[in-house]
């Protein structure tokens, strides 16, 4: 992927992974438009970065995302990244879930619909830039399930399988569509800011872009710290490493 020289729409860029990677792109000089649910969260952002744009945007509002891919054409003509970033994690217990499953339904809407929804509302117009991208976000958890999160997990790994067909049917054209795969990260997702256990935000961000410029061509964005869950069915390890993550992530 191109690190400079682009126009770049982040969701869930007021904060977490979403913010650093906006403020990252945006140090090089890219035009960077972060949008979320939060006016106030993406105000400080923006705030905090001279140039740096905001739009109010939510991943689960289905009626609104294209109008939504419309205006922002219209207004951000060079738009040609779309990082497909925003998402929620609520712990559910499946045995005793209530009648309307409103976190399950709210978590496929935001981490799975979401995407797919906007990305098919802005893929015309990214294919008629010279050089496009598209980078999902989806998780080691993807690969090695947290049982007390089935449906964020479960939308994960349907974000790592769309990513692959939505490459191959890309396969020759001017857009490239990478998969960011996030290890567990000091974020406010699931408290994960306060847990030592988690790998910096900072250092994380930065091993991201380190490989991006190292690694041109790379389709999934692994740091080391999400190597383990990432190769765990293919090394032959995965029961060992299911077992491992549950029962450590058991003593939050």
């Amino acid at each position: 992927m191109k690190i400079i020289g682009n126009t770049i729409l982040i969701t869930g860029g007021g904060s977490g992974i979403g913010r650093a990677l906006a403020e990252r792109f945006h140090t090089l000089g890219n035009q960077v438009i972060i949008a979320g649910r939060r006016a106030h969260a993406l105000a400080e952002v923006t705030a905090a970065n001279s140039g740096m744009k905001s739009v109010v945007f939510d991943a689960e509002d289905r009626a609104s995302i294209r109008p939504f891919a419309s205006q922002l054409a219209a207004d951000f003509p060079a738009l040609n990244v779309l990082i497909n970033n925003a998402g929620i994690m609520r712990p559910e217990n499946l045995l005793a879930q209530p009648d309307d499953l409103a976190d399950a339904e709210a978590i496929v809407s935001t981490n799975l619909l979401g995407p797919i929804r906007l990305t098919a509302a802005l893929l015309p117009h990214l294919r008629k830039q010279p050089y496009s991208a598209i980078m999902n976000v989806s998780s080691g958890l993807a690969f090695v399930p947290l049982a007390p999160t089935p449906t964020y997990c479960a939308t994960k790994a349907a974000i790592h399988s769309y990513s692959q067909s939505l490459r191959y049917q890309l396969r020759g054209t001017s857009t490239e569509v990478l998969e960011l795969i996030p290890p567990y990260v000091a974020t406010d997702l699931m408290n994960g800011a306060s847990d030592p256990r988690a790998m910096p935000l900072e250092k994380f961000v930065a091993e991201v872009m380190e490989i991006l410029a190292t690694q041109p061509s790379v389709t999934e964005i692994c740091v080391e710290n999400v190597r383990r869950l990432r190769g765990a069915a293919e090394s032959g390890h995965y029961a060992e490493v299911f077992e491992g993550l549950n029962e450590a992530m058991s003593k939050l």
